[in-house]
């Protein structure tokens, strides 16, 4: 009897160490009802090395870039987006003000020049996705020194004062990460950004040690030879310190604050399983373990990440690395950590030589599919000129998609805690035949002294059922900035309705809902 009790104490506490998935969509009543996901992550990169998104061009005043970024933030809100991924270090260099890395040459057009007038572009980026209730996520690359052949390069650039840390390859100048010093060099960098900036993560896409370049060797023979001890080959050596950096950021980063979420975005294929049985029923190429040394399903399932993002970029009927078989075992290896899919949108071409990517039906029907999974989470989509161009009808396909808001998911193992509820909500109709709504912050916020960041408002017409996991319920995500009311036009004059509202703290937990307020 004892050892059955002792039994059931563990696998209590073990249930409630574990962290919960969050529920996808709701149950459907009628088979004849599409649902969608209440909580999906929804973001685009925005990449600003060679001018590729953001800013358009080198030229461009302060003004005008602030004026452009706002227009991609209103572009991706209307398509149905919640978070950004904004690449501020593209070559050891930096969009914004508080490094100490050079300004980048593709803001300002020569590197270490500031912007004029003077302006701290991520500060800036980040006020203006969290007024729009954005994500707003710190995307660096992780290895590069310089660009490919790169002709100007700052005096105080850190290729020029520490040139005994990069290895020359392919045109470029690469990190080499087999140097303690390198590692503490870029979590310093990582750090100081999450000290700093009010950002909502930290992200690192597929760039580890470098692909393959044909004919070259990356020379750090003799850094493996100091440091290697205790490793029978270069592969795993290299892999190991991969795993160290990881490792230590990922600390560094909840030593900092607890919130921050940090993610990677590999290569779609970790391993074929022609070549590893842990591996994904594929055929392509395998850089991602096998050359870049980056062993993204061990980050995965040890959390030392809390999302991973893997660029899925293939058609359903890709021959040798198919859409759904890749999708499939990222879901059996994504750990107890979120999973995004990265979508190609940058293919959808009507010239492209794949017959698959000629319509952006594709992009379609990948998004669609992963709505059939609980373990996806949310896509992330590459690039977001592709989407502000609307290449082939692309944003307008998602924005159907995206037909209602949604909340971003939760990260039960970083926080669990929700608000508690708003009080005191109330509901007028307006002289424009709309309704005033107004409420409360409760005497007590929360548990864990989490701050209020926004609220959720759901409307019901009379009679039907006051179901708070169906998106089509929701009229709007407020942003917490002290106005506690808002205006709801969207309604009739000849109806009666029932409205609650929510509370969702940083890490967008959500209070129960407030008392429901009938307006006839």
């Amino acid at each position: 009897m004892k050892s059955r009790l002792l039994l059931l104490i563990v696998i209590v506490i073990l249930g409630q160490c574990t962290p919960k998935s969050t529920p996808k969509r709701p149950k459907s009543s009628s088979s004849n009802e599409v649902l969608y996901p209440k909580r999906e992550f929804r973001a685009a990169w925005v990449a600003t090395i060679e001018n590729i998104d953001w800013p358009s061009r080198k030229t461009l005043s302060s003004e005008q870039q602030q004026q452009e970024f706002t227009q991609i933030l209103d572009s991706h809100k209307k398509t149905g987006l919640n978070a950004v991924f904004v690449q501020v270090r593209a070559a050891s260099d930096a969009f914004y003000a508080r490094s100490t890395e050079p300004w980048s040459e593709w803001l300002t057009g020569a590197q270490g020049k500031a912007p004029e007038p003077f302006y701290d572009p991520m500060r800036f980026m980040i006020e203006e996705a969290h007024n729009r209730n954005f994500e707003f996520h710190a995307w660096l690359n992780l290895n590069r020194g310089t660009q490919k052949n790169a002709k100007s390069v700052s005096k105080d650039h850190i290729t020029k004062q520490k040139p005994e840390w990069f290895v020359s390859y392919g045109g470029y100048q690469l990190y080499n990460f087999g140097i303690p010093a390198v590692r503490e060099y870029i979590q310093e960098l990582v750090v100081n950004i999450v000290r700093t900036y009010d950002v909502d993560g930290i992200h690192f896409d597929d760039y580890f040690y470098p692909y393959l370049v044909a004919g070259e060797t990356f020379n750090d023979a003799a850094t493996y030879k100091k440091f290697g001890r205790g490793f029978n080959n270069i592969g795993d050596w290299r892999r190991q310190n991969i795993n160290l950096l990881i490792k230590d950021i990922s600390k560094a980063i909840s030593e900092e604050k607890k919130w921050v979420k940090f993610g990677i975005s590999p290569f779609g294929v970790w391993r074929n399983a022609s070549t590893d049985k842990l591996g994904s029923p594929t055929e392509g190429g395998q850089p991602s373990y096998d050359n870049l040394y980056a062993d993204t399903r061990k980050w995965a399932k040890f959390g030392w990440i809390d999302y991973i993002a893997p660029q899925v970029y293939f058609s359903f009927d890709h021959p040798k690395v198919p859409y759904l078989p890749l999708v499939n075992w990222w879901e059996e290896n994504h750990g107890n950590r979120h999973l995004y899919i990265g979508h190609s949108v940058y293919k959808v071409d009507k010239d492209s030589p794949e017959k698959s990517w000629r319509s952006a039906g594709q992009i379609g029907k990948q998004v669609r599919s992963n709505y059939t999974s609980d373990e996806i989470s949310g896509s992330i989509f590459y690039s977001t000129k592709h989407l502000i161009n609307n290449n082939l009808g692309i944003s307008d396909t998602l924005s159907n998609i995206y037909k209602y808001q949604a909340l971003l998911p939760t990260m039960p193992w970083k926080d669990a805690i929700p608000p508690n509820s708003p009080v005191e909500l109330e509901v007028k109709r307006a002289d424009n035949s709309g309704a005033f709504v107004s409420w409360k912050l409760p005497i007590r916020i929360s548990r864990d002294k989490d701050e209020i960041r926004s609220f959720v408002l759901y409307r019901f017409e009379e009679g039907e059922e006051i179901n708070l996991e169906n998106p089509r319920n929701i009229v709007s995500i407020i942003r917490n900035v002290g106005l506690l009311n808002f205006v709801d036009r969207n309604i009739s004059k000849k109806k009666s309705y029932f409205y609650v509202i929510t509370a969702l703290d940083r890490l967008h937990n959500e209070s129960s809902p407030s008392n429901q307020f009938f307006l006839k």
